[in-house]
């Protein structure tokens, strides 16, 4: 992938894991304390066990889920209070919470997916996002005349319409999801007609699974395996992190088995992981890539992850983007962002050299607390 090497602009890198991590400097200690006391008092109402006293899984509800593929099938882990850091120029100039602690981030994984999308196609594994996926994964799951039109394009903008079943879900148990504070989950499962793939945005996690077990097939063993190595390692996260998938997501490859991991933990499953390693991932992101003079991940692919898609310009590949300030309006409108379910962002800001992780956090409050952010340390 050819492109040019941005430098690192003078950005601070932190070293490895146990080691200190420098502190920004601030002339307003004052508003630093009243953003980390807001953080902590807009605490997301998911129950921190995320079961309600009726036995439901928090995302069941969350997405007004029924019919037969509902079962929770991963691994459920009760969540701490809320948490974050605040980086500035790479130093930090806010925490609050307990940083360290690995809990369960929902969608945020799917970001992780596409930063394993950018290294394979580094690697040549995958020649072209525009390439069929079923030209190099072979099987049933591309069998059919509808899926074997789908690309790695497709998958990762979340306009891949792919039909079938893995790991004991089907595609139709997001037909009709919406996202968002205001959306209409009615008929989220109901069927609905398929359209061409690449002309219909539709936010699905099974597909995102069949993204992630295909990634897995072309890399030829885990992925959480690749992530360390090729990523968390290098840029000096600790060694505490997890990626699950399901009891059933396990394959035979090379010989073992290996699980396939999901996307998130709509049924359980997902990336386990602190706010500090988050805050690293952030930091490289908005390095473009590159971690005190190492370029990690191609700098043309960050930008792929942040260019909006033709379906829904407030997504790139698999990641959010401010444009129009949708989401968040006191940010800028070039900001980007992984976002999960129940208050869980890592927050790019380049115009401001800031990255900001949320966790736990009341989705409603977020605005506000970037608009805190932006105004104590920008």
């Amino acid at each position: 992938m050819g492109e040019s090497v941005p430098s690192d602009g003078g950005s601070y890198f932190p070293e490895a894991h146990g080691a200190t991590w420098a502190a920004a400097a601030t002339r307003r200690s004052s508003d630093i304390a009243a953003l980390e006391e807001y953080a902590l008092t807009h605490e997301s109402n998911w129950p921190r066990g995320f079961y309600y006293p009726d036995g439901r899984y928090v995302g069941i509800v969350e997405w007004n889920e029924t019919g037969p593929w509902s079962d929770i099938t991963g691994e459920v882990r009760a969540r701490g209070g809320p948490a974050g850091v605040v980086l500035k120029g790479g130093r930090i100039v806010a925490e609050w919470g307990d940083t360290a602690r690995c809990d369960m981030t929902f969608s945020v994984a799917k970001s992780f997916l596409a930063i394993l999308a950018g290294l394979a196609v580094a690697d040549g594994l995958i020649t072209s996002l525009d390439e069929p996926v079923g030209a190099t994964i072979k099987g049933p799951m591309f069998a059919s005349a509808h899926n074997a039109q789908i690309t790695w394009r497709h998958f990762l903008q979340q306009t891949s319409e792919w039909q079938g079943e893995i790991w004991g879900k089907s595609d139709q148990v997001d037909h009709n999801r919406q996202l968002g504070p205001q959306a209409d989950n009615s008929r989220k499962g109901h069927l609905r007609a398929l359209e061409t793939p690449g002309t219909h945005y539709e936010y699905n996690d099974v597909r995102v699974n069949v993204l992630s077990y295909c990634l897995m097939q072309r890399f030829g063993r885990g992925l959480p395996d690749v992530l360390r190595e090729r990523v968390m390692a290098p840029i000096g996260a600790s060694r505490d992190w997890e990626w699950k998938g399901y009891s059933n997501s396990f394959v035979e490859i090379g010989g073992r088995q290996v699980q396939s991991v999901s996307g998130g933990a709509h049924w359980g499953g997902g990336m386990f992981i602190s706010a500090r390693d988050q805050a690293r991932v952030g930091l490289l992101l908005a390095n473009h890539g590159r971690w005190n003079g190492k370029q990690i991940l191609p700098a043309a692919w960050v930008e792929a992850m942040e260019t909006p898609s033709p379906m829904n310009p407030v997504y790139g590949l698999l990641f959010w983007l401010n444009r129009g300030r949708l989401s968040y309006p006191s940010a800028p409108e070039s900001s980007a962002f992984a976002l999960g379910a129940g208050g869980n962002v890592i927050f790019v800001d380049r115009s401001n050299d800031l990255v900001a992780v949320m966790r736990w956090m009341d989705s409603p409050a977020a605005d506000g607390f970037l608009s805190r952010v932006i105004k104590a340390v920008a």
